[in-house]
C-alpha cells in the first residue's frame, strides 16, 4: 500500500468540490497519496455546485505526468470542469492512455464528458449524471441509473449523493 498515487485530473476552474475534496480524503485515509494533475500548474478553482469555493494547489502539469506513476486515475465532476478537460489534447491523451493501461478509472457525475472524448466509453455499461446519459450512448455507452458502475476498470457514479460508494469501490479497485 505505501508509495501507491492516485492521480485526480481537473481542469482550472468548474471542479465541484465535495467530489474532488470527498474521494481525496479516502484516498488520503487508505494510505495512498492522492497527486493533483490539471493542465496549467498553480492553484484551480473548486465551486459549491455554481458557488466558487476553495482554491487547490496543482501538484503536477498533465503534460508532465506519466501513466506510468500512478496506480489510478480519478476524474472529479462539476459542469464546466470535464468540458474545459476535454478541450486540453494532453489531458484528452491522459486519460486515454490510463484507460488503455487497464489501471482505475472513477469518473463522477459530469466526469464522463472527458472520458467520451477520449473515445474510451464505446461497449461500456455506466452511470453519470442523467443529462449525459445521450452523450454516452451516442458514444456507445450502455448508460444506467445506479449508483456505482464498475466495468472492468472503469468506475462511474452519479452525483455527489453517490460519493461514499464511489469512493469505496474506487479504493477497493486499487487494493
Amino acid at each position: 500500500m505505501p508509495n501507491r498515487k492516485i492521480a485526480f485530473l481537473v481542469a482550472a476552474e468548474g471542479i465541484e468540490r465535495v467530489e474532488l475534496t470527498e474521494p481525496w480524503k479516502a484516498v488520503s485515509e487508505a494510505g495512498y497519496q492522492p497527486v493533483l494533475l490539471s493542465p496549467e500548474t498553480g492553484e484551480v478553482q473548486t465551486f459549491n455546485h455554481l458557488t466558487a469555493a476553495e482554491k487547490a494547489p496543482v501538484d503536477q502539469a498533465v503534460a508532465d505526468a506519466s501513466v506510468d506513476d500512478f496506480d489510478a486515475l480519478v476524474l472529479p465532476g462539476g459542469v464546466a470542469n470535464p468540458d474545459a478537460l476535454r478541450t486540453d489534447e494532453k489531458a484528452v491523451a491522459f486519460v486515454k492512455q490510463f484507460m488503455e493501461s487497464g489501471k482505475p478509472v472513477a469518473a463522477i457525475c459530469h466526469a464522463p464528458w472527458t472520458l467520451v472524448e477520449a473515445d474510451v466509453v464505446r461497449g461500456r455499461r455506466m452511470t453519470s449524471w442523467p443529462s449525459l446519459q445521450t452523450d454516452l450512448r451516442n458514444a456507445g455507452a450502455t448508460w444506467v441509473d445506479e449508483t456505482v458502475v464498475t466495468d472492468g476498470n472503469l468506475i462511474t457514479s452519479r452525483k455527489p449523493d453517490d460519493l461514499p460508494e464511489f469512493s469505496k469501490t474506487l479504493l477497493a479497485a486499487v487494493d
